[in-house]
């Protein structure tokens, strides 16, 4: 078995190269499609991810539970993922001007319906080998997901700066072949994990059979209560991803902020929120075991409000400071939510549901939630700022559509504190007490 310190490296790499192939095109995937065209268009690519993401995460949980190790699912899921988005990026090159949707939009597609369930089986990967090390998750993980964030950072700032024929390649195709090639290098890299467990004991019972147990924690209200909140907030997800750069990059159109350095590293400055990650995922074990879940998500929430407030507020100039807090805020809102909330379902679960209850946390979260959300979004934006034919009046537009987004984040942060009900600390996992009495044994 490898050592502790050798086995959280490994899984340091691997959160680095998982979010990696995300950072590649995330936050800046909407300004090439802004420049190719298809501005009215781009909360479509945003919202497919939630659509994949209402069954791909389960089905492969599923899976990975049963049949298949969660290592060697991820390696699978990273190398077809990867190919379809180097094609996507090899058609839009050869596109040239032309980029047409539906082709780039299927071979995009393909690509985030594998990647998708992988950001769950990465989080499966590792609490399985932290565990399997008798070493608590939530003490031991956080640390760890931090170099997911410092690789969403370094993919990030790579398509900001790498210019591709004088251009940054935030504005090119070629952004979508950085994650693809990422995606392979991970494939790769996957299967040299630890080995994760799988139970393939037969069943009679439907329910076991196809490995849907961890549906069964609806039964419980404080879980009922938990994962739908999980949907509401996850509305909020994929809205600065998809609008977040393109929204700052309209500022370029207004003589007053054309020269700005923020209008013209739109991406760039938007990487100040995963640094904000950096530091809050750090926060987090302190903060669940002070605050406990209820504590955290409220803090979350809050933390929506204030990205999306600060954001219908602010400008690449003078206003600039109110966009560097909104980036500051972020790291509070999403790590809160994603990480604190994946942690807290992993405690309530079996190991033998893990991956299983992941899929479905992805489904409330990035699935339903991020779908009614970009959808949502998108005839939003599309009503407030490209139905106008001024850039000045389109920038108007994004301020409206900020404020309308933080109001709604306000709405679930005051529902979720008066409905919610779960400040208790959760005993550890039986098999990470049984790893400890083991180790204490060996000792």
């Amino acid at each position: 078995m490898l050592n502790t310190n050798t086995i959280k490296i490994k899984l340091a790499a691997m959160n680095f190269l998982e979010f990696a192939v995300w950072g590649a095109y995330l936050t800046s995937l909407g300004i090439y499609l802004a420049g190719s065209g298809l501005g009215d268009k781009i909360y479509w690519f945003y919202t497919v991810q939630g659509i994949v993401s209402i069954f791909m995460p389960a089905i492969v949980g599923i899976v990975a539970d049963r049949w298949i190790p969660a290592q060697k699912m991820l390696s699978l899921c990273q190398l077809i993922a990867g190919l379809f988005m180097g094609a996507a990026a090899l058609y839009c090159n050869s596109a040239g001007g032309n980029v047409e949707f539906g082709p780039l939009f299927t071979l995009y597609t393909v690509s985030v319906a594998f990647f998708m369930p992988t950001i769950g089986l990465a989080n499966s990967v590792a609490y399985s080998a932290l565990t399997g090390h008798g070493l608590d998750t939530v003490k031991h993980f956080p640390p760890i997901r931090v170099f997911g964030t410092v690789g969403f950072i370094a993919s990030m700032l790579l398509t900001n700066f790498l210019p591709i024929d004088g251009i940054s390649m935030q504005k090119t195709c070629w952004q979508l072949l950085s994650s693809g090639i990422f995606s392979i290098i991970l494939a790769a890299y996957a299967l040299t994990m630890p080995q994760c467990r799988i139970n393939r004991s037969a069943s009679t019972s439907m329910v076991d059979a196809f490995g849907l147990r961890a549906f069964a924690l609806f039964k419980q209200k404080k879980m009922a209560i938990f994962f739908i909140f999980s949907m509401l907030l996850g509305v909020s997800l994929q809205i600065t991803n998809s609008y977040g750069t393109t929204f700052i990059q309209a500022f370029e159109s207004v003589a007053e902020y054309a020269s700005t350095w923020g209008a013209q590293n739109a991406t760039a400055l938007i990487s100040l929120s995963q640094i904000s990650e950096t530091l809050c995922i750090l926060l987090i074990p302190f903060f669940l075991k002070r605050f406990g879940i209820k504590g955290v998500m409220l803090i979350a929430m809050l933390g929506w409000v204030l990205r999306f407030g600060f954001f219908s507020l602010g400008n690449p100039g003078s206003g600039v400071w109110l966009f560097i807090l909104s980036m500051i805020v972020y790291g509070v809102a999403f790590d809160f939510f994603n990480i604190s909330g994946s942690l807290y379902v992993d405690l309530q679960t079996s190991p033998e549901q893990r991956s299983s209850a992941q899929g479905l946390f992805m489904l409330m979260t990035n699935g339903i939630g991020a779908t009614i959300g970009t959808l949502a979004a998108g005839q939003v934006v599309n009503y407030y700022v490209y139905a106008r034919t001024t850039p000045e009046l389109q920038i108007e537009g994004w301020h409206t559509s900020w404020g309308i987004f933080a109001a709604y984040a306000a709405v679930v942060m005051i529902l979720f504190w008066l409905i919610f009900r779960d400040n208790s600390a959760k005993p550890k996992h039986k098999d990470i007490v049984e790893a400890e009495k083991t180790a204490e044994t060996a000792i």
